[in-house]
């Protein structure tokens, strides 16, 4: 059996659980998740569009030499780029990822995508300048830079 099986067996009886504990909070649980998710929905499937139609568009050779194995560092930085300055949310960011591995981008490229896409903020930055200072908001997003890279090679030499 896939562990898809079994994550849904543990969290059904999790929800049975908490059911029989509290039954009002369980209920607004599951109606505010729903809610959640049909709010995102719009977001995610515009997104797995989007990335679809780049896919179908861009020639497998064209992302091998971007992103694949033969782009090396250029890959690792290209991807880091591109996390840094997009804001999507991790649970749109999962799925397209998917979608890119399938295509033969390496798991180190896709490390240092989504963790710069989660850590790096370029775009949220005058936002961290204003709370955090200009000092703090650079050098947390530098580290994070850091951050990420080392965490994209580590995932590469591990997978």
């Amino acid at each position: 059996m896939s562990s898809d099986y079994y994550i849904l067996m543990i969290a059904a009886a999790a929800i049975v659980i908490s059911g029989a504990v509290d039954r009002y909070k369980t209920w607004e649980g599951i109606r505010r998740g729903a809610g959640m998710l049909l709010a995102l929905l719009p977001q995610f499937l515009l997104l797995v569009v989007l990335v679809s139609v780049f896919l179908g568009f861009v020639p497998r050779d064209t992302l091998a030499q971007l992103l694949g194995l033969e782009s090396g560092a250029v890959g690792i930085l290209i991807a880091a780029g591109i996390g840094s300055v997009t804001l999507i949310p991790g649970p749109i960011a999962f799925p397209m990822a998917g979608m890119l591995l399938q295509r033969g981008v390496p798991y180190t490229v896709l490390a240092v995508f989504i963790t710069t896409l989660m850590m790096v903020g370029v775009v949220t930055f005058p936002v961290e300048k204003q709370y955090l200072g200009y000092r703090i908001a650079i050098l947390r997003n530098l580290l994070s830079l850091a951050g990420a890279l080392v965490i994209g090679l580590l995932v590469g030499a591990v997978l």
